[in-house]
Protein backbone atom coordinates (compact mmCIF):
# COMPACT_ATOMS: atom_id res chain seq x y z
CA UNK A 1 0.00 0.00 0.00
CA UNK A 2 1.49 3.28 -1.09
CA UNK A 3 0.48 6.91 -1.54
CA UNK A 4 2.58 8.61 -4.21
CA UNK A 5 1.00 12.07 -4.58
CA UNK A 6 -1.16 14.64 -2.85
CA UNK A 7 -2.28 17.63 -4.90
CA UNK A 8 -4.58 20.52 -4.02
CA UNK A 9 -6.33 22.56 -6.72
CA UNK A 10 -8.77 25.40 -7.05
CA UNK A 11 -11.49 24.96 -9.64
CA UNK A 12 -13.15 28.27 -10.45
CA UNK A 13 -16.89 27.51 -10.28
CA UNK A 14 -17.90 29.95 -13.03
CA UNK A 15 -15.16 29.25 -15.60
CA UNK A 16 -14.05 25.73 -14.51
CA UNK A 17 -10.43 26.93 -14.79
CA UNK A 18 -8.19 24.73 -12.60
CA UNK A 19 -5.11 26.01 -10.76
CA UNK A 20 -2.74 23.82 -8.80
CA UNK A 21 -2.24 25.34 -5.35
CA UNK A 22 -0.01 22.72 -3.70
CA UNK A 23 1.62 19.38 -4.45
CA UNK A 24 3.57 16.80 -2.45
CA UNK A 25 4.98 13.59 -3.88
CA UNK A 26 6.63 10.45 -2.56
CA UNK A 27 8.54 9.17 -5.57
CA UNK A 28 10.90 6.88 -3.67
CA UNK A 29 9.64 3.82 -5.56
CA UNK A 30 10.72 5.32 -8.90
CA UNK A 31 14.29 5.50 -10.18
CA UNK A 32 16.03 8.85 -9.84
CA UNK A 33 15.97 9.43 -13.60
CA UNK A 34 12.22 8.80 -13.88
CA UNK A 35 11.10 11.03 -11.02
CA UNK A 36 10.77 14.35 -12.86
CA UNK A 37 8.79 12.77 -15.71
CA UNK A 38 6.56 10.84 -13.30
CA UNK A 39 5.93 14.00 -11.27
CA UNK A 40 4.96 15.97 -14.39
CA UNK A 41 2.62 13.21 -15.53
CA UNK A 42 0.99 13.01 -12.09
CA UNK A 43 0.46 16.78 -12.08
CA UNK A 44 -1.04 16.65 -15.57
CA UNK A 45 -3.30 13.69 -14.77
CA UNK A 46 -4.48 15.21 -11.49
CA UNK A 47 -5.36 18.52 -13.12
CA UNK A 48 -7.23 16.72 -15.91
CA UNK A 49 -9.21 14.66 -13.40
CA UNK A 50 -10.20 17.77 -11.43
CA UNK A 51 -11.28 19.48 -14.69
CA UNK A 52 -13.52 16.52 -15.57
CA UNK A 53 -14.99 16.03 -12.09
CA UNK A 54 -18.17 17.96 -11.34
CA UNK A 55 -18.31 20.29 -8.36
CA UNK A 56 -19.38 18.45 -5.20
CA UNK A 57 -18.41 15.04 -6.57
CA UNK A 58 -15.99 12.33 -5.45
CA UNK A 59 -14.39 9.84 -7.79
CA UNK A 60 -11.69 7.20 -8.01
CA UNK A 61 -10.14 6.93 -11.45
CA UNK A 62 -7.88 4.08 -12.55
CA UNK A 63 -4.71 5.09 -14.37
CA UNK A 64 -2.40 2.16 -15.18
CA UNK A 65 -1.19 0.71 -11.84
CA UNK A 66 -2.67 3.52 -9.73
CA UNK A 67 -5.96 4.93 -8.52
CA UNK A 68 -6.48 8.68 -8.53
CA UNK A 69 -8.94 9.65 -5.80
CA UNK A 70 -10.51 13.08 -6.21
CA UNK A 71 -12.96 15.34 -4.41
CA UNK A 72 -14.10 18.73 -5.69
CA UNK A 73 -15.82 20.72 -2.95
CA UNK A 74 -18.71 23.07 -3.70
CA UNK A 75 -16.42 26.07 -3.13
CA UNK A 76 -14.02 24.80 -5.81
CA UNK A 77 -11.24 23.61 -3.51
CA UNK A 78 -10.18 20.17 -4.72
CA UNK A 79 -7.69 17.48 -3.84
CA UNK A 80 -6.30 14.46 -5.64
CA UNK A 81 -4.53 11.57 -3.94
CA UNK A 82 -2.71 9.05 -6.12
CA UNK A 83 -2.24 5.62 -4.58
CA UNK A 84 -1.61 2.06 -5.65
CA UNK A 85 -4.53 -0.37 -6.02
CA UNK A 86 -3.98 -1.91 -2.57
CA UNK A 87 -4.55 1.36 -0.71
CA UNK A 88 -8.11 1.41 0.74
CA UNK A 89 -10.38 3.88 -1.08
CA UNK A 90 -12.26 4.83 2.07
CA UNK A 91 -9.01 5.84 3.79
CA UNK A 92 -7.87 7.77 0.70
CA UNK A 93 -11.09 9.80 0.71
CA UNK A 94 -10.90 10.46 4.45
CA UNK A 95 -7.30 11.62 3.84
CA UNK A 96 -8.61 14.04 1.20
CA UNK A 97 -11.16 15.42 3.69
CA UNK A 98 -8.44 15.98 6.29
CA UNK A 99 -6.15 17.67 3.75
CA UNK A 100 -8.87 20.04 2.55
CA UNK A 101 -9.83 20.95 6.14
CA UNK A 102 -6.21 21.62 7.14
CA UNK A 103 -5.48 23.50 3.90
CA UNK A 104 -8.47 25.79 4.43
CA UNK A 105 -7.28 26.64 7.97
CA UNK A 106 -3.93 27.85 6.63
CA UNK A 107 -5.04 29.30 3.27
CA UNK A 108 -8.33 31.23 3.29
CA UNK A 109 -10.65 31.03 0.25
CA UNK A 110 -9.73 34.57 -0.82
CA UNK A 111 -6.15 33.41 -1.52
CA UNK A 112 -7.18 30.54 -3.83
CA UNK A 113 -8.52 32.71 -6.65
CA UNK A 114 -5.44 34.90 -7.04
CA UNK A 115 -2.73 32.33 -6.29
CA UNK A 116 -0.10 31.49 -8.88
CA UNK A 117 0.25 27.76 -9.62
CA UNK A 118 1.96 25.97 -6.73
CA UNK A 119 2.46 29.16 -4.75
CA UNK A 120 0.45 28.50 -1.58
CA UNK A 121 2.17 27.07 1.47
CA UNK A 122 0.92 23.97 3.24
CA UNK A 123 3.48 22.95 5.90
CA UNK A 124 1.42 19.94 7.01
CA UNK A 125 1.23 18.46 3.50
CA UNK A 126 4.42 16.40 3.53
CA UNK A 127 3.84 15.14 7.07
CA UNK A 128 0.22 14.18 6.31
CA UNK A 129 1.37 12.32 3.19
CA UNK A 130 3.89 10.36 5.22
CA UNK A 131 1.44 9.80 8.12
CA UNK A 132 -1.18 8.30 5.81
CA UNK A 133 1.30 5.95 4.10
CA UNK A 134 0.17 3.29 6.54
CA UNK A 135 -3.64 3.30 6.58
CA UNK A 136 -3.71 1.19 9.75
CA UNK A 137 -1.82 3.87 11.66
CA UNK A 138 -3.91 6.78 10.41
CA UNK A 139 -7.40 5.32 10.30
CA UNK A 140 -9.25 3.96 13.33
CA UNK A 141 -11.39 1.49 11.34
CA UNK A 142 -8.33 0.08 9.56
CA UNK A 143 -6.58 -0.25 12.91
CA UNK A 144 -9.51 -2.25 14.35
CA UNK A 145 -9.57 -4.47 11.24
CA UNK A 146 -5.85 -5.14 11.65
CA UNK A 147 -6.42 -6.12 15.28
CA UNK A 148 -9.21 -8.50 14.23
CA UNK A 149 -6.89 -10.03 11.61
CA UNK A 150 -4.17 -10.50 14.25
CA UNK A 151 -6.69 -12.14 16.58
CA UNK A 152 -7.61 -14.58 13.80
CA UNK A 153 -3.93 -15.48 13.39
CA UNK A 154 -3.58 -16.06 17.14
CA UNK A 155 -6.75 -18.16 17.12
CA UNK A 156 -5.43 -20.29 14.25
CA UNK A 157 -2.10 -20.72 16.02
CA UNK A 158 -3.92 -21.76 19.21
CA UNK A 159 -5.99 -24.33 17.29
CA UNK A 160 -2.83 -25.72 15.72
CA UNK A 161 -1.23 -25.97 19.15
CA UNK A 162 -4.31 -27.82 20.40
CA UNK A 163 -4.10 -30.24 17.49
CA UNK A 164 -0.48 -30.97 18.37
CA UNK A 165 -1.55 -31.63 21.92
CA UNK A 166 -4.22 -33.97 20.52
CA UNK A 167 -1.60 -36.65 20.13
CA UNK A 168 -1.09 -36.63 23.89
CA UNK A 169 -4.83 -36.71 24.35
CA UNK A 170 -4.86 -40.10 22.61
CA UNK A 171 -2.61 -41.50 25.35
CA UNK A 172 -4.83 -39.99 28.07
CA UNK A 173 -7.97 -41.51 26.55
CA UNK A 174 -6.34 -44.92 26.30
CA UNK A 175 -5.23 -44.79 29.95
CA UNK A 176 -8.46 -43.30 31.30
CA UNK A 177 -10.58 -45.39 33.62
CA UNK A 178 -13.41 -42.85 33.55
CA UNK A 179 -14.32 -43.60 29.92
CA UNK A 180 -16.25 -46.67 28.95
CA UNK A 181 -15.01 -48.96 26.21
CA UNK A 182 -17.71 -47.60 23.92
CA UNK A 183 -16.56 -44.00 24.48
CA UNK A 184 -12.95 -44.97 23.82
CA UNK A 185 -13.98 -46.72 20.59
CA UNK A 186 -16.02 -43.66 19.56
CA UNK A 187 -13.05 -41.37 20.22
CA UNK A 188 -10.67 -43.60 18.25
CA UNK A 189 -13.08 -43.80 15.27
CA UNK A 190 -13.66 -40.03 15.32
CA UNK A 191 -9.93 -39.38 15.55
CA UNK A 192 -9.25 -41.58 12.51
CA UNK A 193 -12.02 -39.87 10.53
CA UNK A 194 -10.68 -36.43 11.43
CA UNK A 195 -7.16 -37.30 10.42
CA UNK A 196 -8.40 -38.15 6.93
CA UNK A 197 -10.29 -34.93 6.39
CA UNK A 198 -9.20 -31.30 6.16
CA UNK A 199 -10.54 -28.68 8.49
CA UNK A 200 -11.43 -25.41 6.75
CA UNK A 201 -11.90 -22.31 8.89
Amino acid sequence: MKLVALEVFYKEPSTAKVTQLYAAHDLSTFSFFQRSSVKEFMNFTSKLIVERTTVGARASVKEKDYLCHVFVQSDGLSAVVIADHEYPQRVAHSFINKVLDEFTKINPPSSWKTAAPGSLQFPNGESLLSQYQNPRESDALSRVQAEVDETKVILHQTLEAMLNRGEKLDDLVAKSEDLSGQSKAFYTTARKANSCSCVIL
